[in-house]
């Protein structure tokens, strides 16, 4: 799989650069962390589960979340146990069969990286062994409320799996008990956090905030016109858990994006954040438009702000959230460039320089972190050529 192979290979050729690499399921952990992208959650209960999954990955989804957790009822979760296991062995015969989300040979048959979320421990063994030679599809379970007590039964049951299947699984814990947003308990359950997660780093893909929880806890609901960073209770903790868990030199994890929960037009309170300037030139006027009433250009600012914040990646309960994080994980050419620049072996001494676009400084030592974090996103979501901007990887995106 790759991103954006979902569009023409004409297309893409015209759009990058450097062209984002294939990876699998049997890619270094350091890869996939990366290239997770847009996280689609799914509840396990959908009756047509593998279609879903088919079709989405013919879309450009690369990564997948199958919920037994909050998405359904306590009552359904036996049900959701049973499907998943039907589910799979449909998921098998076809890519066996090399079948598209239409029937014939695509593509699209390749099936995306996918997570099982859990509610207890106990499930993710039942879940593997009940799974057989199936589970091969599978790329690991999601942890819920995590926190050092409650994490480490999960991963002591993830690692027996792994045991007797034989197989590779991956955990993604989920950040998002109350003891990690309340102040007087937060250092202690972070401390407890990076210790654990330590113990077990060979089998953390990720970690993933679970900022609609953070929330819940004090009766707020952000709207589609303020970001996750608007809310200030919320902008702390992010700032706090990649304090201690998001480091790059090399104690940190891949941290992911908190959930964009709006997919459907309403009243808007406030003016549009997505300028007109990019959006200007052909039918990209359109896209903007479409963007705006769709709520998806506060998506757009919060996807930014991740970045910034150092999150990478986001969980996504809509397939339209999907192109848009996609498209804004791109790495720039003058990104690119800069990276390039910081990172030549006769710069190893340190030292400043100014960019080859003429309109910054970059200085070696203290960028050093940033440029190979970007060239390790530039491997898996590809560079853009210098004149292609967000709105034609949309536009195209889309399209595909």
């Amino acid at each position: 799989m790759r991103h954006f192979g979902h569009i023409p290979a004409a297309t893409r050729s015209g759009l990058f650069h450097r062209e984002p690499a294939e990876f699998s399921a049997g890619s270094p952990a350091r890869t996939l962390a990366v290239a997770l992208g847009a996280t689609l959650y799914s509840p396990a209960t959908r009756p047509r589960l593998a279609d879903d999954v088919r079709k989405q990955a013919a879309r450009g989804v690369v990564s997948m979340v199958l919920c037994l957790e909050d998405s359904i009822s306590d009552a359904d979760v036996e049900a959701g146990e049973d499907n998943l296991v039907r589910q799979f062995a449909d998921l098998a015969a076809s890519a066996e069969a090399g079948d598209g989300p239409d029937g014939g040979a695509a593509a699209g048959a390749d099936v995306p990286l996918l997570f099982v979320r859990v509610r207890e421990p106990r499930q993710i063994t039942d879940l593997v062994s009940r799974l057989g030679e199936t589970v091969r599809l599978l790329s690991g379970f999601v942890l819920p409320k995590f926190t050092e007590a409650r994490g480490r039964p999960f991963l002591e049951a993830l690692t027996a799996a792994e045991q007797s299947s034989g197989h590779r699984l991956f955990a993604m814990p989920v950040l998002e008990s109350p003891e990690l947003l309340h102040l007087e308990s937060r250092a202690e359950t972070l401390a407890g956090i990076a210790a654990l997660t330590d113990k077990y780093r060979e089998r953390i893909l990720a970690l993933r905030l679970g900022v609609t929880d953070f929330c819940s806890h004090y009766g707020l609901r952000r709207s589609p016109d303020m970001t996750a960073y608007d809310v200030q209770i919320v902008a702390h903790v992010i700032g706090d858990v990649v304090n201690v868990l998001g480091r790059s030199d090399g104690t940190g994890f891949t941290i992911t994006g908190p959930v964009w929960e709006y997919f459907r037009p309403g009243e808007r309170m406030f003016k549009p954040q997505l300028r007109r300037s990019p959006f200007l030139e052909g039918r990209a006027e359109d896209l903007r438009t479409a963007l705006i009433q769709h709520d998806l250009d506060g998506l757009l600012r919060e996807i930014e702000l991740d970045r910034a914040n150092g999150l990478l990646g986001k969980t996504c309960i809509h397939p339209t959230h999907v192109v848009p994080v996609h498209a804004l994980s791109v790495v720039s050419h003058e990104e690119y460039s800069d990276a390039q620049d910081i990172l030549r072996p006769e710069r190893g001494g340190g030292g400043v320089l100014r960019s080859a676009y003429t309109n910054k400084m970059n200085e070696v030592k203290p960028h050093r972190a940033w440029a190979e974090r970007t060239l390790r996103r530039a491997e898996v979501f590809g560079v853009a050529r210098e004149d292609v901007g967000f709105v034609e990887l949309l536009t195209a995106g889309l399209a595909g």
